[in-house]
């Protein structure tokens, strides 16, 4: 039976998709910075522990605890929006360390067993910010921009060894944590000489059109995770879908 490891599993896209993977039978590790093993229903399938993908120490204890894993889901993540003028170098560099840099030290961590077993998946959660130029989130946008690239160049290089690695592009998801999980990192990014720049941003963020549901995302990362045909990007929700054509 395949085992997965999805990272940020407490709420959103990461419960959705321990759920999914769990309903196709798969064993799953569902890691978390403070877990929560009542937002999972129970399993013998289902392993919560915890995880903080900033923490070398916390990664190495939860990957060697998983035991051999098939796959691994990049889905942590952390949101912010404002103008970057005013933006702290401190508020982007949390953004780096949690979206790019935790993914990258997850995929370091996993990738040795997978490369000896000449077999595996790392599937990338990154944003729909990456498929067309959005306002006011510009260092949210690099941080998930740079995973693009790196899972783009990483697939050429683990597809010698027969490991793949996918990336899931999820559309506006209002119902997630992405801007509760920031309201205090984004606090004062809006000054007053943006006000009326930012005031139709905002109003579309409340009332946007086409929304991305977690359960559409679980379906397509449990997609990207299961592909062998060597696509690399998979829009998801009608949002994405929208800008990726």
């Amino acid at each position: 039976m395949a085992t997965v490891l999805i990272t940020g599993c407490s709420s959103g896209y990461g419960r959705a998709t321990a759920l999914k993977f769990l309903a196709e039978g798969w064993n799953v590790v569902a890691t978390m910075r403070n877990p929560r093993p009542d937002v999972l229903p129970a399993s013998d399938r289902l392993r919560v522990s915890a995880l903080d993908v900033t923490d070398p120490e916390s990664i190495a204890s939860a990957v060697e605890a998983a035991g051999p894993l098939d796959a691994v889901v990049n889905n942590a993540g952390i949101g912010a929006v404002g103008a970057f003028e005013a933006t702290p170098m401190s508020t982007i560099r949390e953004l780096f360390d949690t979206n790019t840099f935790g993914v990258m030290a997850m995929t370091q961590a996993v990738v040795p067993q997978m490369r000896e077993r000449r077999s595996g998946v790392v599937v990338n959660v990154t944003s729909s910010t990456t498929l067309a130029p959005m306002p006011l989130a510009a260092a949210y946008t690099a941080s998930k921009s740079a995973i693009e690239g790196f899972t783009g160049s990483l697939a050429l290089e683990l597809g010698f060894f027969g490991v793949r690695a996918k990336l899931v592009e999820p559309g506006y998801g209002p119902g997630t944590q992405f801007t509760s999980n920031g309201v205090e990192r984004m606090a004062g990014l809006i000054p007053a000489e943006y006000q009326d720049f930012a005031a139709p941003v905002f109003e579309e963020f409340r009332t946007p059109g086409m929304v991305t549901t977690p359960d559409e995302v679980a379906d397509v990362v449990f997609q990207a995770a299961t592909d062998t045909s060597g696509r690399l990007r998979f829009a998801a929700g009608a949002d994405a879908v929208a800008l990726a054509q």
